[in-house]
């Protein structure tokens, strides 16, 4: 499963009371179809993930570093093996809101992209679009209760399924959603509100499943407001006229396309 926005927002898009679930798979494919056609239009990712890319150098001894997708966070670099000093690297354009392009040699700094000899770099870290990521992960206000989480388990123990999260958004939990709990991103397919209880995809987006402790906190992803509700658009237009969809969407899809040459 991988989806932008979730059962619920479009569920409230439609209108669709809590008892009209009739539809709820059929809804969900659609969400699915909408996130894949939009990430497919715009060559972009809208849900971050975690991944070490090898990039093949243009030339050896370059000083800027042209990446092949958004980078949000810089875990770790280097160059045939050797880790490189994250304060001679420069990351453009300079906003932690916003994911960076470019690698770039600080002034000053000794450094060069590689020699005669090494022909590819080694980059880990979060890669995606978001406008606002700084803000891009909330706390749900629930954390992991009994005896924590194994590392196998695929259903959470919740306080409050269905109840409100810090900033008084409600539910707190919802289906599709792409949860992140110490470094391991998860996505839920189920909720049981009578239980408290998540059913949900462990160790998804490049990271592992892992064993957390009883009390760690979850938290939930929001995606760039906009993208959002293009996919509710999208997800809702679908069955009707291709030419209302692409009305619909074109002028977006247009600022946000990724430009690759």
């Amino acid at each position: 499963m991988y989806t932008i926005a979730t059962l619920d927002d479009l569920r409230r898009h439609l209108n669709l009371s809590a008892k009209d679930s009739d539809e709820d798979d059929d809804l969900m494919q659609r969400l699915q179809a909408a996130s894949q056609l939009i990430e497919s239009l715009t060559q972009r990712r809208y849900c971050p993930r975690s991944q070490a890319r090898e990039i093949t150098l243009d030339r050896p001894g370059q000083r800027e570093l042209i990446l092949p997708d958004d980078l949000l966070e810089l875990r770790s670099l280097s160059i045939g093996g050797v880790a490189l000093n994250h304060s001679d690297i420069r990351l453009l354009p300079d906003d932690r809101d916003a994911p960076a392009s470019v690698l770039r040699v600080a002034q000053g700094a000794a450094l060069r992209f590689g020699d005669d000899a090494v022909s590819t770099i080694s980059i880990e870290g979060i890669w995606g679009w978001h406008d606002r990521w700084m803000a891009a992960w909330r706390d749900s206000g629930d954390t992991l209760s009994e005896a924590g989480l194994d590392a196998a388990s695929e259903v959470i123990t919740v306080s409050d399924a269905s109840g409100s999260d810090q900033d008084g958004r409600a539910p707190r939990f919802q289906v599709g959603q792409l949860l992140r709990i110490e470094d391991e991103y998860l996505r839920v397919t189920a909720i049981d509100s009578a239980n408290n209880r998540l059913t949900v995809l462990r160790g998804v987006q490049g990271t592992a499943a892992a064993a957390h402790r009883r009390g760690a906190s979850i938290e939930t992803y929001t995606p760039p407001a906009a993208i959002r509700d293009l996919t509710l658009r999208f997800a809702t237009l679908m069955t009707q006229s291709a030419g209302l969809l692409e009305r619909e969407s074109t002028p977006l899809l247009e600022r946000l396309r990724r430009v690759t040459a």
